[in-house]
């Protein structure tokens, strides 16, 4: 008779996959964030008070703090910030590009346009409007910083990403809506190192596309096929927001 709930009791017989990372006081965020920045759940209304029986906390975090999502102010000045973006924006059929095997062998390692060419040989093309997310199994390194930034001897950091010539693909090509991946940016860092900027990240920005960073569980989610739908508080005005995802899948 309710054709929307008859959907969501569907909808509930396939998978629902967490792809966010659960946060508290002692999570790790990007080092050039200061120190002091993070104070989640301090009690501000506390039980016992007379006025009322109940206890209110407030809640201080970086926009970019853990799993989050990048709108285009992040990186390009006078941009879009978060009130642009509808809830029929934060919903997308989801591609997941697994360059796992490769990230063993090099973790500087860049997904290549062949990569997602051959993803779209095995899967088709991906769509139009598509989530086009990276897994490397990057994020079971969570949360200890040193490990996701892969900081080596010498301070460098070290890690698995997109290329340039990958991005323009789902984009120019492919007219893909946002990009996500476990790491901390976008660009692999060796890229970054070379560019000395994250040439990538600011690519996709300058696009007006959104990116959601610091996913986790990409494992657990079917490569094609599935959904997913992304998350945040509606707060105006922000370059990035916390996010909560999650992927609905066969």
């Amino acid at each position: 008779m309710y054709k929307l709930w008859e959907a969501l009791q569907a909808a509930k017989t396939y998978r629902w996959v967490e792809l966010s990372h659960s946060l508290n006081n002692e999570s790790p965020y990007w080092a050039g964030i200061p120190e002091g920045s993070v104070e989640l759940g301090k009690v501000c209304f506390d039980w016992g008070n007379p006025m009322l029986e109940c206890q209110i906390q407030t809640f201080k975090f970086p926009g970019q703090f853990g799993t989050h999502i990048d709108f285009p102010s992040h990186f390009i000045k006078g941009r879009e910030t978060s009130e642009a973006y509808g809830v029929k924006d934060l919903i997308f059929p989801l591609c997941v590009i697994d360059v796992t095997d490769k990230v063993r062998e090099d973790c500087h390692y860049a997904v290549t346009v062949e990569d997602i060419k051959a993803y779209e040989a095995k899967y088709g093309e991906i769509p139009q409007g598509a989530f086009v997310a990276l897994r490397t199994d990057w994020y079971k390194r969570w949360p200890d910083m040193d490990a996701v930034s892969g900081i080596a001897e010498d301070g460098s950091e070290n890690f698995p990403g997109w290329s340039m010539e990958a991005l323009q693909y789902i984009y120019e090509e492919r007219n893909a809506a946002a990009n996500g991946h476990e790491t901390l940016d976008t660009d692999a860092s060796v890229l970054a190192g070379e560019a000395g900027d994250l040439a990538c990240e600011r690519y996709v920005l300058e696009l007006g596309k959104l990116q959601v960073e610091m996913l986790c569980n990409l494992d657990k989610v079917q490569a094609a096929g599935s959904v997913v739908i992304v998350s945040f508080p509606r707060i105006e005005g922000a370059t990035g927001l916390p996010a909560r995802v999650w992927a609905i899948t066969e």
